[in-house]
């Protein structure tokens, strides 16, 4: 049991504090903005597809599909599977060309989707030069 000299009467308390006990904390996130950054980091959550953002990060023009089954020897449904899940998440666009899909980072995608992307590029090593040349995504603050 406690002693009473070291309970701290009522009246000392700080005013406007009826929940918690130690620190005020941030509002919560709103539940779509919360529901957003889940989706990225759901995306984002499984190795190959870190590889095949970083991969797309790092090119100066759209990827093909078939590029992409022959770095990871996987095959194209598999490969075509995890592009479809950053499809869905909003971090990479397709085209067509003939027979075959070519991927890219979006250009438009969320800030949150950029952040998300830049976070795993600044930790990569790059095999370029890293003057922005080429197509690359952007850092976050450099497009508003």
């Amino acid at each position: 049991m406690p002693s009473t000299s070291m309970l701290i009467p009522v009246a000392m308390l700080p005013a406007g504090r009826v929940k918690g006990c130690c620190q005020p904390v941030a509002a919560p996130l709103p539940a779509d903005r919360a529901e957003e950054i889940a989706a990225l980091h759901r995306a984002l959550a499984d190795p190959m597809r870190v590889q095949l953002v970083h991969i797309l990060a790092q090119a100066t023009e759209p990827v093909c599909v078939c590029d992409f089954t022959a770095a990871f020897e996987l095959s194209q449904p598999t490969i075509s599977h995890h592009l479809a899940k950053l499809r869905d998440a909003g971090l990479v666009a397709s085209t067509r060309r003939g027979i075959w899909a070519f991927y890219q980072l979006r250009p438009d995608m969320t800030e949150a989707a950029r952040e998300a992307v830049f976070s795993l590029e600044a930790r990569a090593p790059s095999h370029r030069d890293r003057t922005r040349q080429g197509r690359r995504v952007p850092r976050p603050s450099a497009q508003r």
